[in-house]
């Protein structure tokens, strides 16, 4: 198979020019010719090389040739070079062999031929290689017959598999990755191969594993890649906490439902609203909590009190577990998990003013998340019930917005501080000036006052005398 003409993007050109100068046979492999034969869009930023000679050398000459608009970095550790361009990435490397200690994710590595570079690649589908040089240009190199896997839509690797994730277990975690984004299968032998080698992944760090999974938490249905780190006890090695999500337990006949493929019910419902990352991280996250809290009562059988408080204890400990970032995105997943039964408990009864009010304040600008995350958390099999919780969360949002127009609450503050109060007494900051400025807030929220300044100034003076804190004459 000829693809001549699909290589279009004038940087195929350039690196056909350098080759030939350096009389290096070189090719465009991995994860763009891929993509190019899955008849993807070319919204690709990476583009990878591979010459029969010195990657580094390969660069520099396509870097001469590209002129001052590019940036250059060499990776001698490596034997790697990046060129960038107007925010396109090449990467380009030496044709090489690799093996493997068991002790050890770090290769050693030699030089080799094509063969050698495609043997080592994870999967069939992503070892086929396109000719650059002039004789066979635009060659199709595909030993392993990776279109034919494409077709299947199989993943598959080229090698024995438990070779191919023992070597490297972090393929373990694209295997599945790759599975959820394109909607394939991994091959039945490679599939065993990962339960088998599940425990190699302990060897990778959690930076590039947690990359991976966050990669499966974007993709379209999330819950494919989830099932699939869950069976294979992938899962089970780096974020057990969610494992322990699964099962039901029984007691007089009793049954809970299974709080691991709710969540991830969940996961896939919010993932047709949005891509937002933390928001998905959300839905996982929302019930973290429940296997720590579940109690059986004879009255009322199954409960899970207070899990939206210790869940949202626990988001600190397993970010930084997951060494995901522990700065806004960690407060945001936090407060998701805090408040999202909020909503549920408005929506099942008469909704005040002063209900809203508080929600309002406690979410902020994220208040329209949280309803989405609140939609998402109905996995009821009952059509009606489904029904009336969305309406009764429709209600919720219309209140919402008449409330916010009115008191204009979200992200609120008092409309007098605290150096305010202190020259209204002629006092020094102490705790008193605290308890006025939280009363006038309550105050507020609870729709005892207008959320103005002279209503405010007016019921800090009331409630001080209540203090025995006198007003400046």
């Amino acid at each position: 198979m000829n693809l001549s003409e699909k290589l279009k993007n004038p940087i195929f050109k350039t690196v056909h020019l350098a080759a030939e100068e350096l009389n290096y046979p070189t090719y465009v492999v991995g994860g763009w010719v891929r993509d190019l034969l899955l008849k993807k869009t070319q919204t690709s930023t990476d583009i990878d090389f591979v010459c029969i000679g010195s990657g580094i050398k390969l660069a520099k000459k396509v870097k001469e040739k590209l002129g001052k608009n590019a940036s250059f970095k060499v990776f001698k550790k490596f034997g790697t070079a990046m060129i960038n361009v107007e925010s396109e990435n090449y990467e380009f490397v030496g044709a090489r062999k690799e093996s493997y200690r068991n002790n050890s994710r770090k290769p050693i590595i030699e030089d080799g031929t094509l063969e050698d570079d495609q043997n080592r690649r994870d999967f069939t589908i992503n070892a086929m290689a396109i000719q650059l040089n002039t004789n066979n240009h635009g060659e199709l190199i595909d030993p392993f017959n990776g279109i034919s896997d494409l077709k299947n839509k199989i993943i598959r690797t080229p090698l024995n598999p438990i070779k191919t994730y023992s070597d490297d277990p972090l393929r373990m975690m694209r295997a599945i990755r790759f599975a959820t984004q394109l909607n394939f299968r991994i091959e039945e032998e490679s599939y065993q191969a990962i339960s088998k080698s599940h425990k190699r992944l302990s060897i990778i760090s959690q930076e590039r594993i947690t990359e991976e999974l966050n990669k499966i938490i974007l993709s379209e249905k999330p819950s494919i890649g989830f099932k699939m780190l869950f069976d294979t006890k992938l899962l089970h090695i780096f974020f057990p906490k969610m494992t322990e999500l699964h099962g039901v337990e029984y007691k007089n006949n009793q049954g809970h439902k299974d709080n691991f493929y709710h969540t991830l019910e969940v996961l896939d419902n919010i993932s047709t609203k949005t891509d937002n990352l933390w928001l998905r991280w959300s839905a996982i996250l929302h019930d973290i909590a429940k296997p720590d809290t579940k109690r059986y009562e004879v009255k009322n059988g199954w409960t899970f009190h207070s899990h939206e408080f210790i869940g949202a204890k626990m988001i600190p400990k397993i970010f930084n577990d997951l060494k995901l970032p522990l700065n806004n995105k960690m407060k945001y997943v936090k407060k998701m998990v805090l408040l999202h039964l909020r909503p549920i408990v408005l929506a099942q009864e008469i909704v005040t003013d002063s209900a809203i009010r508080r929600l309002l304040f406690d979410a902020g600008d994220d208040i329209d998340d949280l309803m989405m995350l609140c939609d998402a958390d109905i996995t009821s099999k009952n059509p009606k019930k489904v029904e009336k919780y969305l309406n009764n969360f429709q209600i919720v949002r219309k209140k919402l917005k008449e409330v916010e127009e009115k008191d204009h609450i979200r992200n609120f503050q008092p409309p007098v501080n605290g150096n305010e109060i202190m020259k209204l007494f002629n006092i020094q900051a102490c705790k008193e000036i605290g308890v006025l400025k939280n009363a006038v807030k309550n105050a507020i929220l609870d729709g005892e006052v207008k959320n103005n300044k002279k209503e405010a100034l007016k019921f800090i003076i009331n409630k001080a005398k209540e203090l025995n804190i006198k007003q400046k004459k």
